[in-house]
């Protein structure tokens, strides 16, 4: 059945690209920060454990989201780790590195989301589309407290 929500096909697929991206980068900090609530250690352990919970819930629900409005649009949402592999720019967690460079890591990575939601705004208001737009300005929004959140841990008194 052809797609007639007020969005021109060629704008669906170029905001169906951002949204992927989108989605891509926020699997990759998903999963680093899932992998970080797994193996943290140190004094900071019962704090950081808690909140990294707290974060990687916030982004499986995201993505979610995200993945649903690109199948709204009409297009198939990226879904393998090879896909999402080519898409993101939100580097892989490499073994267990210590607490603060851990907060130092999600801090640079909900700042990359940021950007990345960032990026895939000016496709959405070009067509439009609303519901894109509110979508990544919520996204930009729990990335920058995130990161801020973050970054206010590593700060020197």
């Amino acid at each position: 059945m052809e797609i007639n929500i007020g969005i021109e096909e060629g704008d669906r697929t170029a905001i169906a690209d951002g949204l992927s991206r989108v989605l891509a980068d926020t699997y990759v900090l998903y999963l680093k920060t899932h992998g970080y609530h797994w193996n943290v250690t140190g004094p900071m352990f019962n704090s950081l454990h808690a909140m990294f919970m707290t974060q990687y819930t916030e982004l499986w629900t995201a993505m979610d989201e995200i993945a649903e409005r690109i199948r709204a649009l009409g297009l198939f949402a990226p879904a393998s780790g090879a896909a999402f592999a080519e898409k993101a720019s939100i580097a892989e967690a490499e073994g267990a590195p210590s607490a603060q460079d851990m907060i130092a890591d999600l801090a640079k990575g909900h700042e990359r989301l940021a950007k990345t939601a960032r990026e895939a705004f000016p496709s959405a208001e070009k067509a439009g589309d609303q519901p894109t737009m509110d979508l990544l300005t919520q996204r930009m929004q729990a990335s920058e407290k995130t990161a801020w959140m973050l970054r206010s841990m590593l700060a020197s008194a």
